[in-house]
């Protein structure tokens, strides 16, 4: 069965299109307006495996605020629609991923409970281009409150502010990736003893 999602979300600041399938080859097709952004996304989908359009227009004549936090919740939408009754699933993720000199540890539970933990060094560059490095613990608060699942993002070190923020998308893609993954041993059985997720 195909796990797909497909988001549009319309407001008087931004239009949104996001499509993810979980069971494909990373093939991406990212547009915000925000390279620095686009590249975030891209890694999601490339290291994640997903299939992963985002198409956003935005009011970028204000700032990248909307744009970002937009995209973001339309993404989380996404994801948990394309997880469907979650059936069959590992659940839960984990992945560390080194930039050079920067760590991320990203641990993450699709457990229908929204739930962020989010440490990153807090002496860095404030932008990357035209990315507010602040955005980063929002696009994770966004997504985490749409996909409704618990994530655990922790950044012990780091310098560069490129090098922290993007370790964190690769370890996100990678944790999604094993906890969305269907387990052989498990078809048919949901992974928890309450009967729901």
């Amino acid at each position: 069965m195909s796990r797909v999602g497909r988001v549009e979300r319309v407001t008087k600041e931004t239009s949104v299109l996001v499509e993810i399938d979980l069971d494909g080859t990373g093939k991406t097709d990212i547009s915000t307006g925000v390279g620095f952004y686009d590249h975030m996304l891209d890694q999601l989908g490339r290291h994640g495996l997903f299939d992963l359009t985002v198409k956003t227009e935005g009011d970028l004549h204000i700032d990248s605020h909307h744009t970002i936090e937009d995209s973001a919740l339309a993404l989380g939408a996404a994801f948990k629609q394309a997880l469907g009754d979650k059936v069959g699933i590992y659940r839960f993720g984990n992945c560390t991923v080194p930039l050079d000199e920067s760590l991320a540890q990203v641990t993450v539970d699709l457990s229908g409970r929204p739930y962020l933990v989010h440490t990153e060094p807090e002496k860095m560059a404030p932008m990357i281009g035209e990315y507010d490095t602040t955005m980063t613990r929002h696009i994770l608060e966004s997504f985490v409150a749409q996909a409704q699942i618990a994530l655990h993002v922790h950044v012990p070190y780091g310098r560069n502010a490129h090098h922290i923020v993007e370790c964190q998308f690769k370890a996100l893609a990678r944790a999604l990736r094993y906890a969305s993954e269907k387990d052989p041993r498990a078809a048919g059985i949901l992974p928890s003893t309450k009967g729901a997720l």
